[in-house]
């Protein structure tokens, strides 16, 4: 048994060490350093990279974006943030957090001026997408900064710098937060600020923890006390920081569940012959009543039906969820004729892919019968009939 113990502990250290491939340390600490300082070219260049990364969410172009990420300069003060205070550089840590207030600040206002001179004024879903952090996005940044700080203390540096630069997203929400100020929603703006908090955060706190486990050389020596402050001061921005997205995608998972079991309702209990759905509404709220407002045409159906349909919602988990039921000419005049349109094409839709759904089943069905029938032709029986016939014969085909 201790045998085994040995060349399991033999396996691990041989293929997870991270020694054998590891860049001198202070190499890598003057690495970090150069990307910290924005002046000149890498001013400029996170000036056009912004305004690439800001047409990309105009135009809702997820290239474009990616693009731009790559372009742009951000990651080098917030790992500057990571690794001052790994080493107790503090020096450093003041240099890396001024540059990256000054970068922030020059991101913000290039954007929040692109928006302003844009005709484009509609919020696209790639803009939308960053208004929202979850406890998701905390991983992402965590895991991605771990990533990008591994491969930035190895001789091999790879191309995990650019990968970490594009799946913690550092631009998009600076871009979406100067939207949000040109165009003066506020909630755009604060959501998309959090979630660029969040990715720095994460980011630096990846950057210290390899730093730390890598045993790189401390700047200066702290006593103990000093060091209790700092362990302190950091745990208290991390939780602050991650609270408020384990909320958001507590939210989220639930407004999901939500939505999939009022699906799974409509699909199932608004099954009539003569009377269909052509556009519905639907509202969550957390903690306040839900509704499910659905649009009918057709045969009109009775209240005694409207009843007994409500009280279906709870089968579905559908509590605390009111349902409204809008059919008949004068309920209808009241509805948006678009939502009706695109009730009517999402119904088309749905039947449209029922039916090539019923037709794949079908030429599955038939193709498995051709297969057996083919597999069971008597050829034995059939070869020594033919040779009875005509012995001449050497060879035949079945089909």
């Amino acid at each position: 048994m201790q045998q085994i113990f040995h060349a399991i502990a033999a396996f691990l250290k041989d293929n997870f060490s991270l020694a054998h491939e590891q860049e001198d340390n202070l190499a890598t600490i003057k690495s970090i350093e150069k990307g910290v300082d924005f002046k000149g070219i890498n001013i400029w260049t996170l000036i056009f990279a912004i305004f690439v990364a800001s047409i990309g969410l105009n135009v809702n172009s997820t290239a474009v974006i990616i693009g731009a990420m790559l372009i742009s300069p951000l990651m080098g003060p917030i790992m500057g943030l990571g690794l001052g205070v790994g080493i107790y550089d503090f020096s450093l840590l003041k240099r890396s957090l001024k540059n990256l207030l000054v970068a922030v600040v020059i991101s913000v206002a290039t954007s929040a001026l692109y928006f302003l001179v844009s005709p484009l004024t509609e919020a696209q879903s790639e803009l939308l997408a960053r208004t929202t952090p979850t406890i998701y996005d905390v991983l992402i940044a965590l895991s991605g900064g771990l990533a990008g700080i591994i491969a930035g203390a190895s001789k091999e540096k790879g191309n995990a710098i650019p990968g970490v630069a594009i799946a913690t997203a550092l631009m998009p929400p600076l871009c979406t937060a100067g939207y949000g100020l040109a165009t003066g929603n506020l909630y755009f703006f604060l959501g998309a600020f959090y979630l660029f908090f969040i990715n720095a955060v994460m980011i630096s706190l990846s950057t210290l923890i390899i730093v730390r486990f890598l045993k790189f050389p401390q700047k200066q020596v702290v006593d103990k006390k000093r060091a209790a402050h700092v362990k302190r001061y950091i745990s208290v921005i991390v939780v602050l920081t991650v609270l408020p997205s384990i909320y958001f995608g507590y939210q989220i998972i639930q407004q999901t569940i939500f939505n999939s079991n009022v699906q799974s309702y409509l699909n199932k209990e608004f099954n009539f012959e003569k009377t269909q759905i052509v556009g519905k509404h639907i509202a969550y709220h957390l903690t306040d009543t839900c509704s499910i407002e659905v649009i009918l045409t057709g045969k009109e159906i009775t209240k005694l039906q409207i009843q007994e349909l409500s009280q279906l919602l709870n089968k579905y988990s559908l509590n605390r969820t009111k349902l409204i039921v809008k059919q008949g000419s004068l309920d209808i005049q009241s509805v948006d004729v678009g939502q009706i349109k695109s009730g009517i094409i999402e119904e088309i839709y749905h039947k449209n892919e029922l039916v090539i759904q019923d037709k794949d089943e079908k030429i599955r069905i038939l193709e498995s019968a051709l297969i057996k029938a083919q597999n069971t032709i008597p050829s034995t029986d059939i070869a020594e009939e033919i040779y009875a016939i005509n012995p001449n014969v050497t060879q035949f085909s079945a089909y």
